[in-house]
Formats: structure tokens, C-alpha cells, sequence
């Protein structure tokens, strides 16, 4: 069955952009909460740094749960518990609570919310066949955009009622998450690593960990400094959105052409677009480079995404997918902290390059897999 008519597919994508969407939510809704409550928007950051900060000690530890009782069962869990969360914070909120008791209380849904993307990819596992796999990894990449967008766009819009409702909104979308999850899978066709196998967390997964890393380090570069690359080439502002439009463009482009051909591809070769992507907006090439850069990192993206989801399902045991997926999320969310941070505390035309040798590592990793793999007996799943 294709997964463009497959109804259980499209039911876990709606739970997934719902667990998703609350991420995407929280630093406008905070920033506009703090602001008509106390009269300045730093609050309102140092929430969303909390919540962030909570969110990722807590992703890996906290994916052991759906590991150990059934990732169903443990991420409806997590996700009521993280609605529970934004309930609290909104009725504190509506009290006027001090600035201690809401910094308290955003780290719950930040802490519970932290293992939904691991325990969601884990059950796509239960919801299609392995050869169905690259193309629904790719049209979640495409949604996942939308979602990006989405999500501050409706913050923007429940703001006109007040500065709850987004709070509010944020409750609902993980009460529809939790609803959302798969429970009742068919049987599907695929190459099982045994629980009592041994992972290889260094040699087998660790190549895949670094490309994950090396998106997150690379994009971070341009999402955080799309007024500084304009402003380099006497653009004025308003031009700093098609910065990130066309970066969305292609990778949403690259995405749907993997999603096409049903195949992730060589990721070396990705990474080598990334590494060349990165170069050419390291040098400054004016607004050709600018462009052709963006569309080569973004072409190169949804892809090498895609082949570190496939890889990663394949290595990893089925008792231990949550953890997994969690860790590579939350690495790949270090990569973007330490791009921003070189954004800015380094020259714009270096800051690129920190993406460009990451990706040159990743792909020296992989090779080195390949060949120790190649020269010894294929005793577990290849990549």
C-alpha cells in the first residue's frame, strides 16, 4: 500500500505535527505572554530557554519509559502529562502566579514533551513496511515544515483573544497527540534487529548521530542569521525571509524527490552538498552564491534525513528505538545550539565552516563503517 492512501500513516502524522506543534508554539506565546503580563519579553525567554533546557536532559532518559512499557502506552503517557503541564501554566498564568512558580512549572511539559519525537518515530515502525519507509520519512519532513511555519502563525492568530488562548492551544494539541497515537497496528514485512542482540552504539550508530548532528549545526547557521546574510549584501530587512524561504523551499523540494523515488540515496553524497553549500556561503559570492548555497544545503537535507531515520531504524534493537531516536533529536538539537552560538559569537564567514567540517567528518565515519563492515562477516543489519 502507498503511503499517500495509507490511512494509519496519516493518522500518525496528525499525532506526530500535534506533539510537534506546542515546540513551535512556545517562543512567540511566551514572549507575548510576558510581555502583556509583566511589561517585557525576557521573561518570556528565560522560559523558553527552561523549557528547552528540560526538554533535552530529559528526552533520552525518558524515552526509556516507552522502551519498558510499551511505547504506546508510555508516550499517551507522557503526552497527557505534558497537556497536564500547559494546563497548570495556564491557570498560573491566569492568576498572576510569580516569575519562580511559572519557571517551575514550564519545565513539566518541557521535560514530558521530550521523548514524543522518539516514541513517535519508533511506532512508524508499526505502521508501515521497511520499503515503505524513506518515502514516509520524507513526507514527514515536508509536513514538518508546514508545522515550522504553522505554528507561530497560530500563535499569532488565538494572541488576538488574549495572551492565554496560545497556552491553551498548546494544552489541546497534546490532548490530540495522545488521542492520536497509533494503538492497533497490521503486521509489516521487515528486518528485525533481535532484542537480545548486542547494539553498536560507537561503530554502528555513531556516523549516523554525527549527520544528524551536522544538519542541525549547518541549518542553525542560516536560521538564526538570515538579517546578518542580507545585510552583508546591502539588502534591507524586509529581504531576511527569503532567506529562510528559500532554504524551506528546496529542502522541501529535496524531500518530495526522495519521497518520489521511494530510496534515501548515498549519504555521503548529501553530505558532500552539504560540505560544498557551506563553502560557497562561507566565501561570499553575492547573491548567486547566496542562493545557490541555500538551495544546495536545503536540496541536500530532507534526504540525509531521511537516510539517518532508515539507518538508524535498522541498527537499533526495537527495545531500545525511543532512546535512540531520541538521543539522535536531541543531538542533532545540540548541532543547531552550537551553529547559533558561532553565529554569534564568530565572523559570518566563519561560522559556516564549523557545518562544513562536521559534514566532512560524518562522511569520512561512514566510509570507515563501510570498509570495516565490508572487511569483516555482515553479523548485524546493514546500513
Amino acid at each position: 500500500m502507498s503511503v499517500l492512501t495509507h490511512r494509519a500513516y496519516w493518522r500518525w502524522s496528525a499525532g506526530v505535527q500535534c506533539a510537534r506543534l506546542p515546540a513551535t508554539m512556545t517562543p512567540l506565546a511566551f514572549t507575548l505572554l510576558t510581555t502583556a503580563t509583566t511589561g517585557s519579553y525576557r521573561l518570556g525567554g528565560v522560559l523558553t530557554a527552561v523549557y528547552v533546557a528540560a526538554e533535552m536532559a530529559s528526552a533520552v532518559p525518558l524515552a526509556r519509559l516507552p522502551d519498558r512499557v510499551g511505547v504506546a502506552r508510555g508516550l499517551t503517557g507522557l503526552l497527557l502529562l505534558a497537556a497536564a503541564g500547559f494546563a497548570l501554566l495556564t491557570v498560573a498564568a491566569s492568576a498572576h502566579a510569580p516569575d519562580a512558580v511559572l519557571l517551575g512549572l514550564v519545565v513539566v511539559p518541557g521535560a514530558a514533551a521530550s521523548a514524543s519525537s522518539g516514541g513517535f518515530r519508533t511506532l512508524l515502525a508499526d505502521v508501515v513496511d521497511d520499503d515503505q519507509l524513506p518515502r514516509a520519512v520524507s513526507l514527514d519532513a515536508v509536513v514538518l515544515e508546514c508545522v515550522l511555519v504553522g505554528g507561530p502563525a497560530l500563535v499569532a492568530l488565538f494572541a488576538l483573544a488574549g495572551p492565554l488562548p496560545p497556552l491553551a492551544a498548546m494544552t489541546v494539541a497534546y490532548l490530540l497527540a495522545a488521542a492520536l497515537v497509533p494503538r492497533r497496528v497490521g503486521v509489516h514485512h521487515r528486518a528485525e534487529v533481535a532484542d537480545d542482540v548486542p547494539p553498536r552504539p560507537l561503530t554502528g550508530c555513531l556516523p549516523w548521530l554525527c549527520c544528524a548532528f551536522t544538519v542541525g549545526l549547518l541549518l542553525s547557521t542560516i536560521e538564526v542569521a538570515p538579517l546578518p546574510l542580507v545585510h552583508r549584501l546591502g539588502a534591507p530587512d524586509p529581504a531576511a525571509p527569503a532567506v529562510i524561504a528559500v532554504l524551506s523551499g528546496a529542502s522541501i523540494a529535496g524531500s518530495l524527490l526522495c519521497a518520489w523515488r521511494g530510496k534515501t540515496g548515498d549519504p555521503r553524497l548529501f553530505l558532500a552538498g552539504l560540505a560544498a553549500g557551506g563553502l560557497v556561503l562561507a566565501a561570499d559570492l553575492g547573491w548567486p552564491g547566496l542562493v545557490g548555497s541555500l538551495t544546495l544545503i536545503g536540496g541536500c537535507t530532507g534526504p540525509l534525513v531521511a537516510a539517518t531515520s532508515v539507518n538508524l531504524q535498522r541498527l537499533l534493537p526495537k527495545n531500545r528505538r525511543s532512546a535512540g531516536f531520541s538521543l539522535s533529536f536531541t543531538v542533532q538539537a545540540c548541532g543547531f545550539g552550537l551553529g547559533s552560538l558561532a553565529v554569534g559569537v564568530l565572523p559570518l564567514s566563519l561560522a559556516p565552516l564549523f557545518g562544513v567540517a562536521s559534514a566532512a567528518i560524518a562522511a569520512g565515519m561512514l566510509a570507515a563503517d563501510t570498509l570495516r563492515r565490508t572487511a569483516t562477516p555482515r553479523s548485524s543489519p546493514p546500513n
